[in-house]
């Protein structure tokens, strides 16, 4: 069973920046494809970002230039970095792992993941 821990999100002023980390337990890390989703209450959850086990990542078309997905394989660690931020970007926010090789870029489809962190809230003032 894949397990996926994130840290604590938080509440910050418009123009700020927050990094959201997620680790992911080691057995199938490595061939996993790993996104971080967001979702408020009532809508439907978005795809922000992913990266795939060979590093290619997908953003998407809300936060492309603002925020920046990586991962460290010697952590096992997923990592979010959010730079200027908006009150728009006020969500829960989500990481999760698929352990299967996705031939071209990874998707930002929720569906295609099986496994999912507990979320973490982060909060955007204006």
């Amino acid at each position: 069973q894949l397990q996926l821990l994130e840290s604590v999100g938080g509440s910050l002023q418009d123009g700020g920046s927050l990094t959201l980390s997620c680790v992911v337990s080691a057995n199938t890390y490595s061939r996993s494809a790993l996104p971080s989703f967001r979702q408020d209450p009532g809508i439907a959850r978005e795809g922000v970002a992913a990266i795939n086990k060979n590093h290619s990542q997908r953003y998407g078309d809300s936060v492309k230039g603002r925020f920046t997905i990586s991962k460290d394989n010697a952590k096992n660690t997923l990592y979010l970095l959010m730079s200027s931020l908006k009150p728009e970007d006020t969500a829960m926010y989500y990481c999760a792992a698929e352990p299967k090789w996705f031939t071209y870029l990874p998707p930002l489809a929720a569906s295609e993941y099986s496994y999912w962190g507990q979320g973490t809230q982060v909060t955007v003032s204006s």
